[in-house]
């Protein structure tokens, strides 16, 4: 009545006859400085280790967080975009509701990123100082080997590279569709 149950090999005896998957999609990381995958590579008030973009984020946000939503949403989200909903939020409430948008990118990126919270929840770092965790977050993609300055098509690209470099293959994601 039901079919017989598939058989798990075990460690000691490999599995014949299955051909592995291959690799799809281009990995959010590339190689760069050593960072461990568990810790943010720099402290939330380490601002001023790169004083351009610390200006940049103070008299620009959207420009910085722009960057970062579309490295963190791998190119789905356009910097212009993401950075034009920001300065909407911001002027449509008075400077007082866009941290709740750039904190789920916040979120987002510590789960793709393996990264602990800074000791409170995303939402408070992004309400009692938006300018330090945006910061925090660009340079954590930077020492992760991406340049948000860049954009998306440009990171996977180089990555794509370094990796056509040493021998791997990269297949493009499947096509995906709306079924009939």
């Amino acid at each position: 009545m039901y079919p017989a149950k598939p058989t798990v090999a075990t460690a000691s005896e490999p599995v014949t006859g299955m051909a592995a998957p291959p690799v799809t999609g281009i990995p959010i990381s590339s190689p760069g400085p050593a960072v461990a995958a568990s810790q943010w590579s720099s402290g939330l008030c380490a601002c001023f280790d790169d004083c351009g973009l610390c200006c940049m984020t103070c008299w620009c946000p959207c420009v910085t967080f722009g960057r970062i939503a579309e490295i963190v949403d791998r190119g789905a989200t356009s910097c212009a975009a993401a950075g034009a909903i920001y300065t909407l939020l911001a002027c449509f409430t008075g400077f007082q509701c866009h941290w709740i948008y750039s904190c789920t990118y916040r979120s987002k990126m510590r789960a793709q990123l393996g990264l602990p919270d800074v000791g409170c929840c995303d939402c408070c770092v992004h309400f009692c100082c938006e300018p330090c965790a945006l910061c925090q977050q660009y340079r954590e993609l930077r020492a992760r080997g991406l340049d948000p300055a860049l954009g998306w098509d440009v990171n996977a690209q180089k990555a794509a590279n370094n990796n056509a470099g040493a021998g791997m293959t990269m297949y493009p994601p499947t096509a995906q569709g709306m079924g009939r």
